[in-house]
């Protein structure tokens, strides 16, 4: 009898190991499909150097390790940073959501944190970064997000280990001193921080970390760790959600001086299109300067991205993927989540002057009686100095192509010209299947 007793306990925990594993809460999961848009910030110590966050360790030598644990803290000094400054900017860029690298591989802390002293309290600046943004973000109605790294260079460095990111012991996993300094140290995020909105864990094993969090902070949601997270790339097909693309706006996650090569603000605003046309949120990457500031060509994408979003945001946000085609020719679809709304993105229109009309062919949904149709961010009414002009968005339905007629009225560039996409809305449309 016990040994029955004993084997039906086991496959108890086998099964509760298997099929209990714990997960976002399903409405965390809606509400994170429902941002679209969020910035992801690398910033670190090393920063200074203007190297890769963190992974200049792995293959250096003592000398390189010794000074990078040892001096490198002792001038890193970002008394430029305003997170103030940093939240609106994120704000008016229509993020709804901020992931900021708490902790990277490196090991090194952002925040005045009890677990050790390599720590950002232990630099010149002696301020608590973490503290600082996550009022800010908060002030301006920003979800808060975090990112943190269970691998650790510094601490499986002290323990005597290589530092790698496949050895043997840096892996939670493996090491289970590792995974109790982990846990205390996201606790104290958590503690000290809260309320958490959003956990981003960078490991080749993170699944524990994010089963930690479920168990101690239910109202999370934890991002890799839990759902697809592509980094710089786009998954060529709609994938259900929830997921996540993080992507850098050059070709490097942390501050890079020279020798960067950065995406143009079309080429963001095009891929935040197509990530939300295919189901997934956009998480992009800024690397801000070690004193603090935002590079100037981030900035400067940043505001066109705002500009573009304080237009159309209606269309990327809220919305979800079209249950037909989700892209034909140069035209991607959202829909809305009552399943009548369109979102019509229209990309590769070049010259588009101002009250210039251009025609479209939809095929993947039919205009009812009910449809309208209308431009996000104009009024379509007037055409400015051009009042004999009607920019009035039209649309008739064909036997088997539905054909919208649109005119670029609103004035959003000195030169009357905007090479930027963009979006119609139609309403009571029935999706072709």
């Amino acid at each position: 009898m016990k040994k029955k007793i004993n084997l039906i306990l086991v496959l108890f925990i086998t099964c509760f190991s298997v099929f209990g594993q714990l997960k976002n809460k399903p409405q965390l999961d809606e509400d994170f499909m429902d941002m679209g848009f969020g910035i992801f910030v690398h910033w670190s110590m090393d920063s200074q150097l203007g190297s890769v966050i963190s992974h200049s360790l792995v293959g250096a030598s003592d000398n390189y390790v010794n000074k990078y644990f040892n001096e490198l803290p002792k001038t890193f000094y970002p008394d430029k940073f305003d997170a103030e400054e940093w939240a609106r900017l994120f704000k008016i860029s229509g993020a709804e959501y901020v992931v900021f690298t708490a902790k990277h591989h490196n090991g090194f802390c952002m925040w005045d944190t009890k677990t050790t002293d390599f720590n950002i309290m232990n630099t010149p600046y002696g301020k608590d970064i973490v503290a600082e943004l996550v009022t800010a973000l908060r002030k301006y109605d920003l979800k808060v997000g975090i990112y943190f790294s269970p691998e650790d260079f510094s601490f499986i460095h002290k323990q005597g280990h290589l530092i790698s990111r496949k050895g043997p012991m840096t892996q939670i996993g493996a090491n289970k001193e590792l995974f109790e300094y982990d846990k205390a140290q996201v606790r104290e995020l958590i503690n000290n921080y809260g309320p958490i909105d959003v956990m981003f864990f960078d490991a080749f094993q993170s699944k524990p970390m994010a089963q930690y969090v479920h168990k101690i902070a239910p109202e999370i949601v934890v991002t890799r760790g839990e759902m697809k997270t592509p980094e710089q790339s786009i998954p060529g097909g709609a994938m259900p959600g929830p997921w996540e693309t993080c992507m850098t706006m050059g070709t490097q996650w942390q501050y890079k001086p020279t020798n960067d090569v950065y995406k143009d603000g079309s080429e963001l605003i095009e891929k935040l299109i197509e990530i939300r046309a295919k189901g997934g949120n956009f998480l992009m990457n800024i690397g801000p300067k070690p004193n603090g500031e935002i590079p100037k060509e981030q900035e400067e994408r940043l505001r066109e991205i705002a500009l573009w979003m304080y237009v159309n945001e209606e269309g990327v946000k809220n919305v979800r993927t079209v249950p037909t085609i989700i892209k034909d020719g140069d035209m991607w679809f959202t829909k809305g989540k009552d399943d009548k709304t369109a979102y019509v993105f229209i990309t590769g229109q070049k010259n588009w002057f101002k009250g210039g009309r251009r025609n479209f062919l939809l095929k993947n949904m039919r205009a009812t009686s009910k449809t309208t149709a209308s431009v996000l961010g104009q009024n379509d009414l007037v055409v400015e100095y051009w009042p004999e002009n009607l920019p009035t968005t039209r649309y008739i339905q064909h036997k088997e192509l539905l054909e919208i007629s649109v005119s670029r009225a609103q004035r959003l560039y000195n030169n009357k010209i905007w090479h930027n996409p963009i979006v119609v809305k139609l309403t009571d449309v029935e999706f072709i299947k």
